[in-house]
């Protein structure tokens, strides 16, 4: 299943990971690719805001993995970006892994570095365009079905147009 969206800012770029942080859970996959400054992170600000956390969301570039807490401490949110990995046996090696079994949501930036490491069942979003305007195309499987029509009609309300397009 898919949906295409254009967003016309940053703003509302994170509005829409705010949208999907209110509806994800513990153990789900969210993987992000597209261009540099295309709003992978700011998609992820939004998302942690969504899942009720206060933290400074900043791109894990160079640390390739930042993890978010909740207010008690225990992290909730695992933020990757695989950019500089040369590919799965990388992510493997550094036990980058060992993260899909913790309770939390895993968001990968650059997925496709490490694709035949993922998981199928999760939500992707491939983000083209930078500056204000964004095409955001959001793939799914029929797990997440409920979930991204919830995320759709509360976008929809605040002005966030769907297109539902096959692959």
């Amino acid at each position: 299943m898919s949906l295409e969206t254009i967003s016309t800012s940053v703003e509302m770029t994170e509005r829409l990971g705010e949208a999907i942080g209110k509806v994800v859970c513990a153990g789900d996959l969210i993987t992000l690719d597209g261009d540099l400054g295309a709003g992978k992170t700011a998609f992820t600000r939004g998302l942690a805001r969504g899942m009720g956390l206060s933290c400074r969301v900043t791109s894990p570039t160079f640390t390739i993995v930042n993890e978010y807490n909740d207010q008690q401490g225990v992290p909730r949110l695992f933020h990757f970006d695989t950019y500089r990995l040369s590919n799965s046996d990388d992510f493997y090696d550094a036990g980058l892994d060992e993260y899909f079994g913790r309770d939390g949501v895993c968001v990968i930036e650059w997925s496709t570095v490490i694709e035949d490491a993922l998981a199928k069942e999760r939500i992707r979003l491939l983000i083209s365009g930078n500056g204000e305007t964004r095409t955001i195309r959001i793939l799914y499987s029929e797990k997440y079905a409920s979930a991204m029509q919830t995320v759709r009609a509360e976008m929809e309300k605040e002005g966030m147009h769907f297109a539902d397009i096959s692959m």
